[in-house]
């Protein structure tokens, strides 16, 4: 910065604030400085000045797996949010790996950024402590808590009903459950609601795990279900999500299946995909954008109110699940 401010003949706080802020510096003087800076070929320290300032201007999002459009429309909308604030964003794909997913949150603390968003494979209470304890405040997404953070989900257990239920109405009366680990909380509730919607109705589901929420492991659950006892088959199925119902399409088709006439497939999420997909798939709306605001505005509370010493009262968003019927569940004859 002093070869900077020797070269355009003015003060180094003057280079400060052409860097910070522009506004307050004549435009004869702030167009030498800039001429300055791209002559020697400058680049402001960014670490030196984040640990003066006590704040990186940064967040960390973690999800647990970024290939699926799901999470994507979280990011976007989460992404958004942050850069209209004037924070850029470090994203982590946790894999569904819980050492990953330490990893990338003891990361984030190194690099001192102002918060974190977390789409949790399980219990994460012990690096959530970490950063916590570090005054990084923490909110959590795709999951509603009640560990006295903030977070933004939706009431998988309804949604896993009201999926089953619908399948119920469409006179099906043997049914399968895809999805897994069922380790992971939001799998476990779906699976939850869709026993409740089963519960005394006189039908019967079988829950069929997997390892992981993705188009392959679909593919395998729809061969494996294909190829059994025809008496005893599911006649629809609910997947986990909307990855694995897509899968499950292509394995029946490839096993000579007809969904619907054969097996029924309900999704979950119901993302870009399955309304595109070769037999439109029914699924479970999840408002995406909408949770990725929210919970991106929360932790922007979380941050202002640490920073200013604020009080602040967690707050835990519960979105509402929206039953999208379309060809796959509806029979043709």
């Amino acid at each position: 910065m002093k070869d900077v401010a020797a070269l355009a003949g003015v003060s180094v706080g003057t280079v400060s604030n052409v860097l910070n802020q522009p506004d307050r510096v004549l435009e004869s003087t702030r167009q030498r400085v800039e001429d300055a800076i791209r002559k020697l070929g400058w680049i402001r320290n960014e670490s030196a000045r984040q640990l003066r300032a006590g704040r990186s201007e940064s967040v960390g999002i973690v999800v647990m797996d970024v290939a699926n459009p799901y999470f994507v429309d979280l990011l976007l909308a989460a992404e958004e949010t942050f850069y209209d604030r004037g924070y850029t964003v470090n994203l982590g794909n946790s894999d569904q790996h819980r050492e990953r997913e330490a990893l990338l949150m003891r990361h984030f603390m190194r690099s001192r950024v102002d918060g974190v968003l977390l789409a949790p494979i399980g219990n994460s209470s012990g690096v959530t402590d970490e950063l916590l304890r570090a005054g990084i405040p923490v909110v959590l997404l795709d999951r509603v808590s009640g560990t006295g953070l903030c977070s933004v989900g939706m009431d998988d257990i309804e949604g896993g009903r009201l999926a089953v239920h619908h399948l119920l109405e469409q006179g099906h009366k043997r049914i399968a459950f895809v999805g897994g680990p069922l380790g992971l909380a939001q799998v476990r509730d779906r699976a939850r609601g869709a026993r409740l919607a089963v519960a005394n109705s006189g039908a019967h589901l079988d829950v069929v795990e997997v390892k992981t929420l993705d188009v392959e492991e679909g593919r395998k659950a729809a061969q494996h279900i294909a190829r059994s006892d025809r008496g005893i088959r599911p006649t629809a199925v609910f997947a986990a999500n909307d990855l694995i119902a897509i899968g499950m399409l292509q394995g029946f088709v490839a096993e000579g299946l007809s969904v619907p006439d054969d097996v029924a497939i309900i999704g979950y999420d119901d993302i870009d995909f399955a309304a595109a997909a070769a037999v439109p798939l029914s699924s479970i709306r999840q408002p995406r954008y909408e949770m990725g605001r929210c919970a991106a505005e929360l932790l922007l509370k979380e941050i202002t109110a640490a920073e200013s010493g604020d009080e602040h009262q967690h707050e835990p968003v519960s979105f509402s699940p929206e039953l999208v019927a379309r060809i796959s569940t509806l029979r043709t004859s």
